[in-house]
Order: structure tokens, then C-alpha cells, then sequence
């Protein structure tokens, strides 16, 4: 068994805390300009929370939604993730890289549902 640390590794402390940010900066541009879904997620999240904190809806449903939307953001990078990871390794086609992309897939369509769901029973209570 191999232990030995990445030569990529980065620094540690507050070096490591700026280098972690802007990585994170970057993969937030990168999704924004490589991928549609992620685009069309975010601006669901906008319309969403612009409505959300529009319409007089008790504190706990507004945060609800809110992390409803913020969670379905986050769920398509890691989508999205695992997608680029795959068709790195190969564009081939393989049934265990189908999977994976079925996989991101469905944990994308779980989170929508979910938010679905959060906004019906905001709404039914409104």
C-alpha cells in the first residue's frame, strides 16, 4: 500500500486557505462557461430566492428554499465533476462511465425533486 503524500499537494495555513479559494473561484468560472446545467441551475436558484424572498412566506420556508436551490448548485458541480473526471479518463463508451453519469444524473433529478417538494410544502403552508 502506497501512503506517500501528492507532489501536488499544496501549502498548508493561510496559504493553503487563499490557494483553496481561488481553485474554487476557477471552478465556479469553469462550470459557469463550460456547462449549460449548471448555468440553467443557477438561474433557477435566482428566480427561485428572488421569489422566494418576495413573497411573504414565514422565515423557515424562505430558508428552506434557499438551501433548496443552494443545494441543487452544488449538486451539479459535483455533477458536472464527475462528468469532466469521466471523459477525461476516456471518451470511450463503458458501462461503468454511464454509470457514473447516470449517477450524477439522478442525484441532480433527486435534488430538483427535492426542491419541488420544499417549495409545495412552503407553499401549502403560505
Amino acid at each position: 500500500m502506497n501512503n506517500a503524500e501528492s507532489p501536488f499537494k499544496g501549502k498548508t495555513g493561510l496559504q493553503r486557505l487563499i490557494n483553496a479559494t481561488g481553485y474554487s473561484i476557477d471552478g465556479f468560472k469553469a462550470a459557469w462557461l463550460h456547462e449549460s446545467a449548471f448555468r440553467q441551475i443557477c438561474l433557477l436558484a435566482i428566480a427561485g430566492i428572488g421569489l422566494a424572498l418576495w413573497l411573504p412566506l414565514p422565515p423557515w420556508g424562505r430558508a428552506l428554499i434557499v438551501f433548496a436551490h443552494f443545494l441543487s448548485i452544488v449538486v451539479e458541480l459535483i455533477n458536472s465533476a464527475i462528468e469532466a473526471a469521466v471523459d477525461h479518463t476516456s471518451l470511450d463508451h463503458h458501462l461503468l462511465a454511464k454509470r457514473a453519469k447516470d449517477l450524477g444524473s439522478a442525484a441532480q433529478l433527486a435534488s430538483l425533486v427535492n426542491m419541488a417538494i420544499i417549495w409545495g410544502i412552503v407553499l401549502n403552508h403560505f
